[in-house]
């Protein structure tokens, strides 16, 4: 599959500035008539899926107040969902549980929830904008453009990232419910100090990824079996 070249590395940009639609642009003059931005969410956490936002943005209106999801609060990402989806040309979030992590490594997971994002669209694009300088989006899609700080710079990426950060968070918030102690409503999985004191007094719980490495040095997982994937020595 063809990629596209990755662009150069772009000036320090203001994170309060809103993103364009200035790279979608350029691949609509350039014959890519399909565009999606995609990115991915959960990749760092200790528990819960992986989850990879795709979204494809209709050419003139907009919906203001999109930024990349990690610069919203929780209520103002909530706010913006459903204002998204119904803007949306089309849209998905393809996500990866944690078994299926720790059974393909985390690359490998990735590429595959990529892949069922894309499929979840309804529609095949044309490209693929993702964010930094790896192509975990091929071969789904018949050209990839790697962007740094894309989530930062581009529209379709931006809001495929708050996509995907609102659907896994309301999951993990739901998690929270059936297994109170590890505090899934406000960590969504993530590393923190309240999730490692947790980790220490209960051990893991159903939805904790049992093969990150580095994990050997926050908690004793003893008598927990840990399997890396077969011929892999860590997820990395």
């Amino acid at each position: 599959m063809a990629r596209l070249a990755a662009r150069p590395k772009p000036p320090k940009q203001s994170k309060k500035r809103a993103p364009t639609r200035a790279i979608e642009k350029d691949l609509w003059a350039r014959g890519h008539d399909v565009v999606v931005g995609i990115d991915e969410v959960g990749r760092g956490a200790w528990a819960g899926p992986l989850s990879v936002g795709a979204a494809i943005l209709p050419r003139d209106t907009r919906v203001n107040g999109v930024r990349d999801s990690k610069l919203l609060t929780e209520r103002e990402r909530e706010a913006l969902f459903d204002k998204l989806t119904d803007w949306c040309v089309a849209w998905s979030v393809g996500s990866v549980s944690q078994d299926e992590c720790d059974q393909l490594g985390m690359s490998a997971a990735q590429k595959l929830a990529a892949r069922r994002a894309i499929e979840g669209l309804g529609v095949a694009p044309d490209v693929a904008v993702t964010d930094g300088k790896w192509d975990f989006v091929s071969p789904a899609v018949p050209h990839v453009e790697l962007a740094v700080k894309a989530d930062l710079r581009c529209l379709s990426v931006a809001t495929a990232s708050i996509l995907a950060k609102v659907v896994r968070d309301r999951e993990m918030r739901a998690h929270a419910e059936s297994y109170p102690h590890w505090s899934f409503d406000t960590n969504k999985g993530y590393p923190c100090p309240v999730h490692k004191s947790a980790l220490l007094g209960y051990g893991p719980s159903a939805i904790h990824r049992r093969t990150w490495v580095f994990m050997d040095h926050y908690v004793p997982w003893t008598a927990i079996r840990r399997t890396p994937p077969a011929g892999q020595s860590s997820l990395f």
